[in-house]
């Protein structure tokens, strides 16, 4: 991050009119009866403005006056001021950058994305074809999926990579059947049929009652295609599923006697990937000493020890080993990029991040490409100087940062600074970082509460009013801080703005009516911001008063714009006028203001246009729909708890630098770009990530890698200026193989998921649908054209690593915001749009494939969850009870003939039917299955930033409905394609592309 990126705007502490063409406010202002209208105010010190505030209320109390909007809690935060120049337009969709679009176009005429006209007895025919096949296991014998021997967990210390397990099913062609009719190959009438896949333990499949069929090993599996091998190096092994005789299409093929089902086990299993990696890496220490080695599994828990390179809690890619040319990123289709959190959560059992402090003279940079001192500089002429890893440029070193080199070049004092040693560090920034050289204000909170009719009546005020007067104790702090440096400020609303003075001399609050919410400014410099641990009484008073003050409103109409405005108002003072919510979004951002949402609509609100508001500014979205205050305010109050405490930082710039022949060229998140290289945050918090794409802008180097710094300057809790960096060294190859080898599913997954979520803002649903199915395919075609071993057209060849990609893929194209159905609300596909968009590798794994728990097999003697199972209503029993996660939403599935000592131990009913699906909770009891559960229950709500609200599910009852949406591998209500329809389809393109 160059110093004159950081040096821009006026500090808007002072008032300077005509900048950015706009002058001061020409009407007069009139905000009630308080004060001199001509009299001019300055706004008071910049701050966060965090307001929580009620937009869309519960259900009515009584029939609100016609037209009535709702809104809901607003909740800024605003740090020390972000560089924003606001002669810029706010982002639209951005332009395809000069290197190609994301999304490359489709040479074929491409298919619809799932054959919905598929008839019902596909399954039926895949079981039919099983009797003439034989599964056959090639290759170096059976090995867990992970790649590595379970005897040898410390081949994942080493750079070294064994190859994945090969695993094939051979299935002849049936010579007896007569060949299918020439339109069934391309037409999606029939569905070919899907054999079993080889099981790890390589358990063969049903013998063929054909002797003919035998089919002996060694040979190749019947006729079929010859992989080109090009040069790009040996052959990698993988699992193959293959169709007999391709495709069937006539029912003569389907003659014969009755067969056995098909097994669903068979096709690769997304638990048994993450249960296999949990066996090879679980509980284990995993250090960075190595650079492009693959992480465990976001899933997988263990213990990360910074040695040089970031951990993965903070940057995960989707691939360890980048292609050497453009040429081979082309014919790959893999995206290279990666997710980035930097704020993410570190567990007690890991380091925090060292501060290092040069003090007057500031971090050390390359003088060229301005990179960071870290690691990856080489020092050179006995320690006088260093080379940019990133740029090559040799740099003197500081008088004051010099130290000798020891026998093999490296400084002796190499492991006493975490700047040269570790991966992930903070600098303390100088007065060059900070707005007009002068250092930031601590950050504020401005709670902006909606006192209208339908909150005051339901007790939604009252309810966030009690919560705020225990909640402030709460208010997050520096480590080694007695107390929290952050301010807070009040203001209620209606159609009007209320804002209050709770200065800690005055013996009662006071209260000033902005009315003119045309031409908002804030009546008040003293006394709106102020010490909580201060003004401790006068605030306790004025939470107590408000309910009670706004007790007889009749006034249901709320305003939001002048809201945010108003918030952002308290933190600066030049006036501008706002348009829309993009204009007053890009103006928070300008000003540091970082906008929380809380919504409580009981009917269309528009969430794609508020939630811009929370989106640019690195806020967070949080929606009760028809709100009740005795089921939902649990839900509600847990997020209002976990939002304010959560570890953050204010006013952030991020900056990705890059090592020479690729750069960064698109960026997806909740974040604001006002140039094609700075992502500005008004605030980041530890749950929010930045997922980044690479394009090749010249050939790369196997000997150096790829490498990677990510920077971010931003305020602390405490009011300090710091510079966050992560770097991260990755392999580069000529050998596709190697990419493909260190790919990272959970992570490719991300990354399509927001780039889809973005394009569909300038791309029809259909199109977007497509391109994902594409590049699937595509994928999946050049691993089986360049690395796999030969195999017939018939074979579905999958990477090791990439073995559960189409499962995944298919969970986001039946998501709700890419499925093309009427029927979903647009304002729930805006609501997921927007979290999507923010999300780190984890979150996103957990919300396209959702946890479900088999409870009824709980161990009572031991701390272990049960092994989960697959989303398929397949797995659930009549007689077991399952819990179902997604992040967002969670259900507690009860069979039909659940035991009776399970109901009493959970609920304290006798039966089944005595169970109510009308509650949103367990009740307290004191017996260990209930305590189990409920230590289960904490356990995933903790991981997440939302609180999921608990549905109680009951078998062949209404609420199923909506339970079985989250059974993603099955068809959706929505007409959304199997997981077994999927793996058909994407076959079939996989043919198509190689035929």
């Amino acid at each position: 991050m160059s110093q004159q990126g950081y040096v821009a705007a006026p500090p808007y502490s002072q008032s300077q009119p005509g900048i950015g063409g706009f002058g001061p406010p020409s009407s007069s202002i009139h905000y009630g009866h308080y004060g001199d209208p001509n009299s001019a105010y300055s706004a008071p010190q910049p701050g966060v403005s965090k307001s929580t505030v009620p937009f869309g209320s519960p259900a009515p109390v009584g029939p609100p006056p016609p037209g009535a909007q709702q809104f809901s809690q607003a909740s800024f935060q605003n740090g020390s001021g972000t560089p924003g120049q606001q002669s810029h337009r706010f982002q639209g969709p951005s332009p395809p950058s000069n290197t190609g679009p994301s999304y490359p176009p489709y040479s074929h005429q491409s298919q619809a994305a799932f054959p919905n006209t598929a008839p019902a007895s596909s399954t039926a025919q895949l079981a039919d074809q099983l009797n003439s096949m034989q599964i056959n296991s090639y290759g170096p014998g059976p090995a867990p999926s992970s790649g590595v021997s379970p005897g040898h967990p410390a081949a994942f210390q080493g750079p070294r990579l064994l190859p994945p397990t090969q695993q094939q099913i051979g299935l002849p062609p049936a010579p007896q059947l007569p060949p299918p009719p020439a339109n069934s190959v391309n037409g999606l009438g029939a569905q070919p049929a899907l054999p079993p896949m080889a099981r790890q333990g390589g358990i063969p499949g049903p013998v063929p009652p054909n002797p003919n069929l035998q089919h002996l090993p060694g040979q190749p599996p019947g006729p079929g295609y010859h992989p080109q091998q090009a040069n790009y190096g040996p052959q990698m092994a993988a699992s193959q599923l293959s169709y007999p005789g391709a495709f069937p299409g006539s029912p003569a093929q389907l003659s014969g006697p009755p067969q056995k089902k098909l097994d669903p086990d068979s096709i690769p299993s997304p638990i048994q990937v993450i249960e296999n990696d949990k066996a090879a890496r679980g509980g284990q220490v995993y250090a960075t000493n190595t650079r492009g080695q693959v992480p465990p599994l976001v899933t997988t828990n263990c213990v990360i020890q910074d040695q040089g390179h970031a951990s993965p809690r903070y940057i995960r890619c989707t691939t360890y080993c980048f292609p050497v040319t453009s040429d081979m990123a082309k014919q790959a289709r893999i995206p290279l990029a990666a997710v980035i959190q930097p704020f993410a959560a570190v567990p007690p059992n890991e380091t925090p991040l060292y501060l290092v402090n040069h003090g007057e003279t500031g971090p050390i940079r390359c003088n060229r490409c301005k990179a960071y001192m870290c690691p990856f500089m080489q020092f050179i002429e006995g320690g006088r100087r260093y080379q940019c890893g990133f740029c090559n440029c040799i740099n003197d070193v500081p008088p004051f940062f010099f130290q000798h080199l020891d026998h093999v070049g490296r400084r002796i004092d190499h492991y006493e600074r975490p700047e040269l040693s570790l991966g992930s560090y903070e600098y303390v920034a100088t007065l060059d970082y900070c707005r007009d050289k002068k250092p930031p204000k601590p950050p504020a909170f401005i709670f902006m509460i909606d006192v209208s009719y339908r909150n005051i009546k339901s007790g939604l005020v009252k309810l966030i009013c009690d919560e705020l007067k225990t909640l402030l104790d709460k208010l997050p702090r520096e480590e080694q801080e007695a107390s929290s440096a952050i301010r807070v400020g009040f203001v209620t609303y209606n159609k009007v703005l209320h804002f209050f003075n709770v200065k800690s001399s005055l013996a009662q609050p006071q209260m000033m009516v902005v009315t003119d919410v045309a031409e908002i400014f804030v009546p008040l410099l003293d006394g709106f911001l102020v010490d909580f641990e201060e003004s401790r009484s006068v605030v306790t008073n004025l939470l107590d008063q408000i309910p009670e003050l706004f007790a007889d409103t009749n006034e249901s109409e709320t305003i939001f714009a002048p809201v945010i405005q108003a918030g952002m108002e308290a933190l600066k003072t030049l006036f501008q006028p706002q348009g829309n919510y993009e204009a007053l979004a890009k103006d928070c951002v300008a000003n540091g203001c970082c906008v929380n949402l809380f919504l409580f609509p009981n009917q269309y609100m528009d969430v794609a246009s508020m939630g811009l508001v929370t989106m640019y500014t690195g806020g967070t979205l949080y929606k009760y729909n028809n709100f009740q205050l005795e089921t939902d305010s649990p839900q509600f109050l847990s997020d209002l708890r976990k939002d304010i405490q959560k570890k953050m930082g204010f006013d952030a710039t991020m900056r990705v630098r890059t090592s020479t022949g690729f750069r960064a060229t698109d960026f997806f998140g909740a974040i604001y770009m006002n140039n094609t290289t700075d992502v500005e945050m008004a605030a980041i918090d530890c749950d929010k990530a930045v997922t980044v794409e690479f394009k090749h802008d010249d050939k790369l180097n196997e000997d150096t890698g790829a490498l990677i710094q990510c920077a971010v300057l931003y305020t602390s809790m405490s009011g300090q200026r710091r510079i966050r960096i992560h770097n991260i060294g990755l392999n580069c190859s000529s050998q596709l193989a190697d990419v493909y080898r260190t790919c990272e599913t959970d992570a490719l997954i991300n990354f399509f998921a927001k780039s889809a979520f973005k394009a569909i803002l300038s791309q029809p649903l259909k199109t977007v649908r497509d391109i994902l199915m594409n590049q699937t395919a595509h994928m999946l075609a050049c691993y089986k054209k360049n690395c796999a071993s030969p195999a017939a057209v018939s074979q579905l060849i999958l990477p090791d690593t990439m073995k559960v990609l189409p499962v995944y893929m298919n969970c986001l194209l039946k998501s709700c915001v890419l499925a093309s159905r009427p029927e979903i609300p647009t304002d729930e596909r805006a609501f997921h749009r927007q979290l999507v968009m923010a999300m780190g590798v984890a979150d996103t794994q957990l919300f396209f494939y959702p946890l479900l728990l088999p409870i009824h097999s709980l161990d009572l003697k031991s701390d272990a969850v049960p092994a989960a199972v697959r989303c398929s209503e397949e797995r659930l029993s009549e007689g077991g009870a399952f819990l179902l996660a997604n992040g967002l939403s969670m259900f507690l599935w009860l069979g039909a003939s659940v035991s009776p000592e399970l109901i009493q131990g959970l609920f304290n009913v006798p039966s089944f039917a005595h169970i109510s699906s009308e509650a949103t909770s367990l009740p307290n009891l004191d017996n260990p299955f209930s305590k189990k559960l409920k230590h289960i229950l904490e356990q995933i709500q903790s991981q997440k930033p939302h609180t999921m609200k608990l549905m109680i599910v009951k078998q062949r009852e209404q609420p199923e409905m909506l339970f079985r949406q989250f059974l993603v591998e099955d068809k959706s209500i929505y007409g959304g394609a199997s997981y077994v329809d999927f793996l058909v389809c994407i076959h079939k393109e996989i043919s198509q592309l190689l035929s």
